[in-house]
């Protein structure tokens, strides 16, 4: 296989692939599908719960987020537990199917609870197969120096999935590339809505992956794990010459990048309405952080061996502030796109350094244990996102889940340039360097 990867690495990777598009394409259909009318919420916007008045934005941020909760929290015990049995394949499927299973569901469920409650379903299937998948890559490694390309392959494939999932999404459901409403689709005699084509092709993602694990995976032959019961994350830094444990800092300043990214799909119509713009043109400003990303990862991580990882973090995060807080002013759609990309270089300049820093750091802990906190950070704030950009927007304006954005990239650049050193003592910047993939 290309860069000598493992085929069955590649197989994983183009199956995570055809999930996250499916994936993603719910990030984009279900806000419209809410919003349509298709599902009853009219007894719950205006509702006061404990002073807070309930909208339709945030009705549709907690939807989003609920997935995200879900995944990330429920990673670490089925994790474990696949640890435990030794079986990774059979729940990678269980999860599969669990997916698809809930988004042939959205056609047939026409109340707010019942959409929170496939949601929830989804989240439940993500958090089976993310963990057991990467546990997989790991394990597919015959020696440590393959494990980088390994999981630079699997993370690429994904990315490319989620980021190009909204663009495909955009032109589903509403039938091509132009403004208007929902797309009406005649297949075999049966009449399809853009929104049934959409989760139809949600469904045909789970399905590949399904057929892909199946035909081409195997469990990796190797002793089963022994997982620890000790899930515990070090705030304070352990050797006592900084306040917090690097790792720990590492990992809030990616929760807060991944809020950052998330800010955007819950407010899908305010956003349309004030650029003017179609559901294709929108699904492209979200993909622009993902594909930008996917594009500087593999060259910004390399970058990293050779001269340092704080510089490049501190860097993306300095970039990070003035990237999300102008979407919150932006009028014209093109600007939009414009920092969309910005914003995904900056996450760019996060998240690959990050990881190799936290890796370094691992010293005797395990570095699964370790590289957790960072990926389950990540998942988190993806989940946040949503939620806190809905509720942002009901006491505010467009701009207040941006400027909220903005603070905790300030937030982030501070505790990173103040709690983290650099974990190459001796960077070498000799272009003769080959990096250690």
């Amino acid at each position: 296989m290309p860069f000598g990867t493992d085929r069955r690495v590649f197989t994983l990777a183009f199956a995570r692939m055809a999930d996250a598009l499916s994936n993603s394409f719910l990030i984009i259909v279900l806000p419209i599908y809410i919003a349509s009318g298709q599902v009853g919420i009219e007894g719950l916007v205006g509702l006061n719960v404990g002073g807070f008045v309930l909208g339709e934005q945030f009705l549709i941020g907690l939807v989003l987020s609920l997935f995200g909760f879900l995944n990330s929290f429920g990673q670490p015990f089925t994790g474990r537990l696949s640890d435990r049995t030794g079986k990774r394949r059979v729940y990678i499927l269980l999860g599969l199917v669990i997916l698809g299973v809930a988004s042939a569901a959205y056609p047939f469920v026409e109340s707010y609870g019942a959409v929170l409650l496939v949601r929830a379903f989804q989240g439940l299937g993500a958090a089976f197969t993310i963990p057991c998948s990467i546990a997989l890559v790991n394990e597919y490694a015959d020696v440590d120096s393959q494990r980088g390309g390994n999981f630079g392959v699997f993370n690429t494939f994904r990315l490319v999935g989620f980021g190009f999932g909204p663009i495909v999404a955009g032109i589903v459901v509403a039938g091509g590339f132009g403004r208007g409403g929902v797309a009406e689709y005649a297949i075999g005699g049966i009449a399809l809505s853009g929104f049934d084509a959409a989760f139809a092709i949600a469904v045909l993602g789970a399905f590949v992956s399904i057929v892909l694990v199946t035909v081409f995976i195997s469990d990796a032959e190797s002793t089963r794990a022994a997982a620890g019961d000790d899930l515990s994350i070090a705030v304070l830094d352990r050797s006592g010459s900084r306040g917090f444990d690097p790792v720990f800092v590492l990992g809030v300043g990616t929760f807060f990048m991944a809020v950052t990214i998330a800010l955007f799909a819950t407010l899908e119509g305010p956003l349309r309405a004030r650029l003017d713009e179609s559901t294709f043109l929108f699904g492209v400003q979200f993909a622009a952080v993902v594909i930008a990303n996917v594009l500087l990862q593999v060259p910004i991580g390399r970058a990293s061996d050779r001269y340092g990882r704080r510089p490049f973090i501190v860097a993306g995060f300095a970039l990070l502030i003035p990237s999300v807080f102008v979407q919150g002013l932006i009028t014209a759609p093109l600007l939009m796109v414009l920092a969309r990309l910005i914003h995904g270089v900056a996450v760019a300049l996060v998240f690959a350094p990050a990881l190799a820093l936290a890796g370094d750091l691992a010293g005797e802990r395990e570095s699964g244990t370790t590289l957790s906190v960072l990926t389950m950070a990540f998942g988190l704030g993806v989940a946040v996102g949503p939620l806190a950009s809905g509720f942002l927007y009901n006491i505010g304006s467009i701009s207040t889940p941006f400027t909220f954005g903005a603070v905790l990239a300030v937030l982030a650049l501070v505790l990173t340039y103040s709690q983290v050193e650099d974990s190459l003592s001796e960077p070498d910047a000799s272009p003769d360097r080959a990096p250690q993939d």
